[in-house]
């Protein structure tokens, strides 16, 4: 009999992801009064004695070797994916269509079509109030859901730039071994879709502004890497140096390109500017060669009336400039940690900070908040098939000598 106060998941994958996300829907209830108990089901995963360590490592009930018994399990409310791209449109088809909810990492999926299907099915879904919900997990990190709220409160007036940054180091070394992030049949890309979409989606999200057209570049520095095992994660094993076998790179390594967003949408905030004004601008870099960063996800937005700049290795802080202050002032650091700051209240005293995992605790929050109130949670998979849209836009531009590329 399905209890009405519990949320049963399935799992499917349980590496870097799979382990982010089983603490979450751990910690999620422990912190926050939810309407729906989460039910930590099953975990799924090809390698029957590693998923049974998972599962009992992470907290599972049980552990199932396909994702089709999960779906196909009567005591299973929903289904969160974190697995490859590549497997993404076929779980969370599967699921919606046989009436379960989907949490889906992100990118949402491969291509365009792939994630159209996806969005075309959740679309199917929703009116029997099965929903889905897209993974990008930035958009719960309390400081950029701050700078939402002072953007949607004019506090910016018109944007005008819109500069975001993803910048890490892990793969610098031309020995670090080949992994399914390396090749394109799973992953979909590279920097562009596995960090890049985090940035773009973040844009998108705190202007309330689509973009519309991006000029690209994209770049492999590192065109052959010695072959690893079946590896999922950021590390990885396997054979090194120059007697190992090596294999093709098929993604790129680092993604530049430029934007214009859409006119309108909740940045305007004054009446300095108007919806006839055109759209802002913006400059994109993702990269997983930058020697020395190892999570830094930044982005700035400057306006007719202030700015705005986050940096997550800096993640509990946001600086913002007011222009009333006088050029004098400066940026000021707001510390969010404030009981009144989106999310903290349920933490820790002000001053104590939160980190990475808390993210995904804020999501399993946010989803299982719009499902027990019979409505769709955000972002939703159309606005993941926007994100989709972009990355395709992007490499479309690349392809073509950084030629201008509509959305």
């Amino acid at each position: 009999m399905t209890d009405p106060t519990s949320l049963r998941v399935g799992m499917v994958g349980y590496a870097f992801m799979g382990a982010a996300h089983s603490h979450a829907w751990r910690t999620a209830p422990r912190f926050f009064d939810l309407p729906l108990q989460p039910i930590l089901t099953a975990v799924a995963g090809r390698n029957q004695q590693s998923v049974r360590d998972a599962a009992q490592k992470m907290g599972w009930e049980s552990a199932e070797t396909d994702w089709r018994a999960l779906i196909e399990r009567d005591d299973i409310d929903l289904i969160d994916i974190c697995t490859p791209g590549n497997t993404h449109a076929e779980i969370a088809i599967a699921a919606l269509e046989a009436g379960k909810h989907v949490l889906c990492e992100k990118p949402l999926a491969n291509s365009v079509e792939e994630a159209e299907r996806m969005a075309a099915a959740a679309d199917a879904a929703a009116p029997r109030g099965v929903y889905s919900m897209c993974g990008f997990s930035y958009r719960r990190t309390p400081a950029l859901a701050l700078a939402k709220r002072m953007v949607e409160a004019g506090r910016l007036g018109q944007i005008r730039h819109v500069r975001a940054q993803y910048l890490q180091d892990w793969l610098s070394d031309a020995d670090a071994p080949l992994t399914w992030r390396l090749d394109k049949s799973k992953s979909g890309s590279g920097s562009l879709g596995d960090i890049g979409a985090h940035s773009i989606d973040a844009a998108q999200w705190i202007t309330g502004r689509n973009i519309t057209g991006v000029s690209a570049l994209l770049e492999t520095f590192v065109k052959e890497r010695p072959v690893a095992g079946d590896f999922v994660g950021l590390g990885g094993t396997g054979a090194t140096g120059e007697d190992a076998e090596r294999g093709p790179v098929t993604v790129d390594d680092a993604a530049i390109f430029s934007a214009r967003f859409e006119s309108g949408g909740s940045g305007d905030g004054s009446s300095d500017g108007g919806p006839s004004e055109a759209g802002p601008v913006g400059v994109f870099e993702a990269t997983r060669f930058a020697l020395g960063r190892k999570n830094a996800m930044r982005i700035e937005l400057n306006g007719t009336r202030g700015s705005l700049a986050f940096d997550f290795e800096d993640m509990n802080a946001l600086s913002v400039y007011d222009a009333a202050d006088g050029p004098d002032a400066g940026f000021r650091k707001i510390l969010v940690t404030e009981p009144g700051h989106p999310y903290t209240g349920n933490w820790w005293p002000t001053g104590h900070g939160l980190g990475y995992e808390h993210l995904f605790t804020h999501q399993v929050v946010d989803l299982v908040t719009a499902i027990a109130a019979n409505r769709p949670p955000t972002p939703s998979f159309a606005d993941a098939l926007q994100v989709q849209k972009v990355l395709a836009a992007v490499e479309t531009s690349a392809e073509a000598d950084s030629r201008w590329q509509k959305v």
